[in-house]
Order: C-alpha cells, then sequence, then structure tokens
C-alpha cells in the first residue's frame, strides 16, 4: 500500500511529460513544417533532453500520430463490439467515416494537412495504419470459431484496411468507402462481365 502514492505520481509526472512534448512538438511542426524541426528544438522546446523526447516517442515521426494506440483501439473495438446484425462491412465503414469526419475538424486539421505535406509522414501512417491487420485478423478468426485464420479474412481484412488510406484523401470520402465495400463485398463480377 505505501508504494501505490509513488508510483501514481510517477505515472502522472510521465504522462505530463509526454503532453509537454508532444504540445512543444505540434506547435513547432505546425509553425515551420515536420522537416524544418529537429529532436533537439523540440527537447528545448519542452524543456528535456533529447534522450527524453526519445523515450516517450521511438520516433520522430511517432510525435504527429501520438494517439495511434487509441485508434488501434477504436478500430478493433467497431468490430468486435459492433450490434447484433450489423455486418462487418458496414461496422467499418460507420467507423471510418467517423474517424475521417475528426480527422477534418480543428486541430486535426491541420495535422492531416501538416501529414500530406510531408512524404514521410504519409509513409509513416500508411504503415503504421497496416499494423492494425493482424489485431483484426484474430478479431475475426475468433468470431468465426477459427483455429486460424483463413485466406478470405486475410485478404479480406488487407483490402479494407486499403479503403480507409484511400478515402482519407477523397473529396468525397464516403462515396469512396461506399464503393470499396461494395465492390470487397460484392466483387469483380459485375465489372468483369464488361471486359473483353
Amino acid at each position: 500500500m505505501v508504494n501505490a502514492e509513488p508510483l501514481g505520481r510517477r505515472e502522472r509526472k510521465k504522462a505530463a511529460t509526454r503532453a509537454t512534448i508532444l504540445e512543444a512538438a505540434t506547435a513547432l511542426f505546425l509553425e515551420r513544417g515536420f522537416d524544418a524541426v529537429t529532436v533537439r528544438e523540440i527537447a528545448d522546446q519542452a524543456d528535456v533532453t533529447p534522450k527524453t523526447v526519445f523515450t516517450h516517442f521511438p520516433h520522430k515521426e511517432a510525435l504527429v500520430f501520438a494517439d495511434e494506440k487509441e485508434r488501434h483501439d477504436r478500430l478493433v473495438a467497431a468490430v468486435r463490439d459492433r450490434r447484433r446484425g450489423v455486418s462487418v462491412s458496414d461496422a467499418l465503414k460507420a467507423h471510418y467515416l467517423a474517424e475521417i469526419a475528426a480527422l477534418r475538424t480543428e486541430p486535426q486539421s491541420r495535422i492531416l494537412a501538416l501529414m500530406e505535406g510531408t512524404p514521410a509522414l504519409i509513409d509513416y501512417a500508411e504503415k503504421m495504419w497496416l499494423r492494425h491487420e493482424d489485431a483484426l485478423i484474430a478479431t475475426l478468426t475468433e468470431e468465426f470459431g477459427l483455429a486460424e485464420p483463413s485466406e478470405e479474412i486475410r485478404f479480406y481484412v488487407r483490402f479494407a484496411l486499403q479503403i480507409q488510406l484511400m478515402a482519407v484523401r477523397e473529396p468525397d470520402p464516403e462515396a469512396f468507402v461506399e464503393a470499396g465495400f461494395r465492390f470487397l463485398d460484392q466483387g469483380w463480377a459485375h465489372y468483369g462481365k464488361g471486359g473483353r
């Protein structure tokens, strides 16, 4: 019982340091652009050492995507906790559109603009997004009572994640998300008839 309070204090201090670093990094990135800001400048602004920055954020890019764990949890929950009768595709569609809408509000819209203007951030974001693949595959494999994921589950998850990556950049993400899941659910058969 004696150790509980110091541990709580330590965790609060770590959270406060992390928040200070994030605040400094975000302000500098929005002011000067991602590539023009060094980790040393972020550390100086936050009144910590560069080592402390890297203790909380393993890569400079991670400072832009500090909410990645929460995004991961929301994505998995959208599928795992969906209401009875709601398909996986419908749950993901609703989730994607809610996430995209949130990205278009302040201050997220400025972060999105920063990301879109920085190739290293686009690449990092896409790699991070695809890291959710294994968790979604595991969720669906468990839901269907399978010991191992089927090829269909693997393909579905990979392509479903691509829909969100592409839709974020579209002027009409809702139409794009609808088209993507319609294609994923119904396949190429309708279009294949019109080929040579």
